[in-house]
């Protein structure tokens, strides 16, 4: 089920990425249609980024008043006015307003679908499922590009054809319910808990699924009673993850990606392709790439870390970028094929690395209370950024060269290492509660994850947030079912997930058993899945049982300091 509401919150990317890659095939007949000026094609170009800024920013409040599912539904209806208002268009101004249009449903559903998604993810795949919007997005601009390529000329067929994922959108959001973790912040528990079992394909009694809700509430409580405002994003325990946020929002859209997508078909003509046609069949094998790239990413994204995977697209951007700005510098034909084969190095660098991971990161940093406000203006910075070099494309261009523009990109990129180094978290394997838990503990946010692994010579534990504890809880409470006193240690639940968490032996004989049966993504454990930690696992129950009130009191004995009934 999760799959399925990752894909229908992903076509939302669908139709950002379809929007922004129809322009690039559309806009050299646009020119001779309506005969624009350069100034109107930068505004009707950079409409969409500019309507993006409203969106995202009536987006964060609303989506906490009226649900991450709401905010969808209202997009689709959105994207499917301004597609067909597109198609529509008999004057430059029309065409402008109706991509505006646009634009707005594109900050709406930016900023809500990669919350949606993470809100109903489970921790283990978390990365990978907010990523399907990055993929969603790399189909949309490859599907824009095949439809430029087959439509040739009309370029009204173009623009409405978008309209047809708008209804999907409109269709799929229709079936499925908001988040859990919003309706535990609404104090819906009872609609919460039929979701969270609805997501997970367990029924709503399940010990796994009320561990899970178990932690949502405790965050939710945390932030009972307090409404959020704008003034929260700024109190010191909060900033690091705007400014995390916010960063690599910066650091994405100054890598020049925007302007790569919008201008791909201008781009391969300053590298010497000859005609239209070859400009969009070239950029028609840029897209593929992009989805290509995405889908590594996307398997590498939980398995190697955010981090890791910031490294690798910032160094291969940097240097693909300068090849570009090498090759358009000079008129050397060799020149030429390096920017070409740049490009393509670009766009994989950035598909399995820049591309998914600021959108998969705003979904996680923020704190529950403020985590729409927080999504909201870190997506208001994205598209402020991108209004800006898509704007300003064609400007730098006719006055420093495209060679220029690619150097100035290329070294935002090295800025990107420098950034991630010193001030970008790794949330990867944290669940939602245990990160906000750090960011409110007042630590430096730079630290999340960085804890090393328990060593048995010290006898000490890993830091909590190095550990999934509501997972914890989960396959504590799941082991409990599988011993013969069972019902004795079931009220004991909640202390037993303690002791074990402050025993590394049990800890770490419980994390192996939770990687071997996948327990984060299928929340089932069975006896055959404890191997050679089951003996270690049952004497520890043992004991415990051994030590408890209710068979000491069946042997006619008690706990030390307890008296004889």
């Amino acid at each position: 089920m999760i799959y399925f509401v990752a894909a229908i919150a992903g076509i939302a990317g669908i139709l950002f990425g379809f929007d922004e890659g129809v322009i690039a095939g559309a806009l050299h007949l646009l020119r001779a249609h309506f005969h624009i000026s350069p100034l109107d094609e930068g505004l009707m170009t950079a409409a969409v980024p500019f309507g993006a800024l409203f969106g995202a920013l009536a987006a964060g409040p609303a989506s906490e008043r009226y649900g991450r599912r709401a905010i969808l539904l209202a997009a689709a209806v959105l994207f499917i006015i301004g597609a067909l208002l597109s198609g529509l268009a008999t004057a430059v101004w029309m065409l402008s307003v109706s991509r505006l249009c646009l634009g707005v449903a594109v900050g709406m559903a930016a900023m809500v679908a990669p919350l949606y998604i993470s809100e109903s993810a489970p921790t283990a795949i978390r990365g990978m499922l907010v990523s399907i919007y990055q993929l969603a997005i790399t189909l949309g601009i490859l599907g824009a590009y095949i439809v430029n390529f087959a439509m040739g000329e009309a370029w009204r067929s173009m623009f409405m054809i978008g309209a047809v994922p708008g209804l999907a959108l409109l269709l799929g959001m229709l079936v499925l319910r908001d988040t859990p973790r919003w309706l535990i912040l609404k104090g819906r528990r009872s609609q919460a808990q039929a979701a969270l079992a609805r997501l997970r394909g367990t029924a709503p009694g399940d010990p796994a699924i009320e561990s899970e809700l178990r932690a949502i509430d405790q965050a939710a409580q945390s932030d009972a009673g307090h409404t959020a405002r704008w003034s929260d994003l700024l109190a010191p325990r909060v900033r690091p993850a705007l400014i995390v946020g916010m960063g690599l929002f910066l650091l994405q859209q100054l890598s020049g990606i925007n302007a790569v997508i919008y201008y791909a078909p201008t781009i391969f003509k300053e590298a010497g392709f000859g005609s239209s046609a070859t400009q969009i069949l070239a950029t028609i094998g840029i897209g593929v790439v992009n989805v290509g790239m995405t889908l590594v990413g996307m398997a590498l994204i939980d398995r190697i870390g955010r981090r890791k995977l910031l490294y690798i697209g910032f160094v291969g951007t940097a240097l693909s970028l300068g090849m570009i700005a090498l090759g358009a510098a000079t008129q050397a034909p060799w020149l030429d094929m390096l920017a070409g084969i740049g490009m393509v190095i670009y766009i994989a660098a950035f598909a399995a690395s820049i591309g998914p991971l600021p959108w998969v990161m705003m979904s996680e940093i923020f704190p529950l209370h403020v985590r729409g406000l927080g999504m909201s203006i870190t997506s208001l910075a994205n598209w402020a950024f991108n209004f800006l070099v898509v704007f300003s494309f064609p400007v730098l261009v006719s006055s420093i060269g495209l060679g220029g523009v690619f150097t100035i990109y290329a070294l935002v990129c090295v800025a990107g290492l420098v950034f991630t180094a010193r001030l970008v978290p790794e949330t990867s394997g944290m669940s939602l509660e245990e990160i906000e838990r750090h960011l409110m503990s007042g630590r430096p946010f730079r630290q999340l994850g960085t804890a090393a692994a328990p060593q048995p010579a010290g006898g000490a534990t890993a830091s909590d947030d190095t550990y999934d504890t509501a997972q914890h809880a989960a396959l504590v409470d799941a082991l409990i079912l599988l011993s013969p006193y069972h019902s004795s240690l079931q009220p004991m639940a909640a202390d037993i997930a303690r002791i074990a968490q402050e025993n590394w032996q049990i800890r770490a004989a419980l994390q192996a058993v939770s990687a071997r049966c996948d327990f984060g993504h299928s929340g089932r454990l069975r006896r055959a899945d404890l191997g050679a930690e089951a003996d270690a696992l049952f004497s520890f129950l043992d004991h415990i049982y051994y030590a408890s009130s209710k068979f000491l009191g069946s042997v006619q004995e008690w706990p030390l300091g307890e008296k004889r009934g």
